[in-house]
């Protein structure tokens, strides 16, 4: 079982393989306790016992296997001069011929299922490349059906081709005033107002150019189509303008104006 320094490889497959009896096995224990040599190499056998599980189905061992293999292994069965039959101890020549063609057969199985393994690796490798190919085919298909698409459109006589543009916006709201100051006369004409509630009112104010207080110049409501005129108010006469303004108001007119301003203009230095 054991030369002068190490455990043989083939008592060291059985040991991993839990083929020994009790007591080969507690010596080969004994044995891996002090040679490090030993211990790589059963380590070594039950990674590659572990990984060829790993790559089988687990099957249940029939009832008594496990004795009928320690069994063969311990002894040959003889029949005894009663009938009876009892087993015999089996010679360390023919134990370890039996463990020889053990390890073998043990090592064909092991090398046939790595082989079937990686084998259903590659199968399994091949088709996952083959879809991934499938899969790029049929994108280029379809952006080359799509790039037709696009060019048959692009060219075709009947095509509608439309400019888009942002739609226009509503005219601004603005006024004209004319403005006499030595006689106190003055017309305002406005366009594009918007509508305003009920209860409120536009008005009109002039901003003196000596710095008084604006003065109230009319009221006015637009009519639907946003347009208003102030015509000759009663204000004072001979105030020159330095600009007009509107705000909005209650409905019944403010002596001051109430910001926001919404038209204002200023009134140019000139006439009387």
């Amino acid at each position: 079982m054991m030369d002068a320094q190490h455990i043989s490889q083939d008592d060291l497959a059985l040991y991993a393989l839990q083929a020994l009896s009790s007591e080969e096995s507690a010596a080969v224990r004994e044995h891996l306790s002090v040679c490090d040599v030993c211990r790589a190499e059963v380590a070594s056998l039950q990674g590659d016992l572990a990984m060829v599980a790993l790559s089988v189905d687990q099957q249940t061992l029939p009832s008594g296997a496990r004795e009928r293999f320690l069994q063969r292994i311990g002894g040959d069965v003889r029949q005894g001069a009663d009938g009876t039959r009892r087993a015999e101890p089996i010679s360390i020549e023919r134990a370890h011929g039996s463990r020889s063609a053990a390890w073998i057969g043990w090592v064909a199985a092991a090398a046939a299922l790595i082989v079937a393994a990686w084998l259903g690796f590659e199968v399994n490798s091949l088709r996952s490349r083959l879809q991934a190919s499938d899969s790029r085919i049929a994108t280029l298909e379809t952006s080359e059906s799509q790039a037709k698409q696009v060019a048959e459109l692009l060219t075709a006589p009947s095509a509608q081709k439309v400019v888009l543009t942002a739609p226009k916006t509503p005219p601004a709201p603005s006024g004209r005033v004319v403005y006499l100051a030595s006689r106190g006369g003055l017309i305002l004409q406005a366009s594009n107002l918007a509508p305003i509630p009920a209860g409120k009112t536009y008005e009109l104010w002039v901003i003196p150019a000596d710095g008084t207080a604006p003065i109230p110049a009319g009221l006015f409501r637009p009519d639907t189509a946003g347009n208003g005129s102030v015509v000759l108010p009663q204000i004072p006469q001979g105030v020159k303008a330095k600009a007009f303004g509107v705000t909005l108001e209650d409905a019944a007119g403010s002596k001051t104006p109430t910001a926001p301003i919404l038209l204002a203009g200023a009134a140019p230095q000139t006439g009387e």
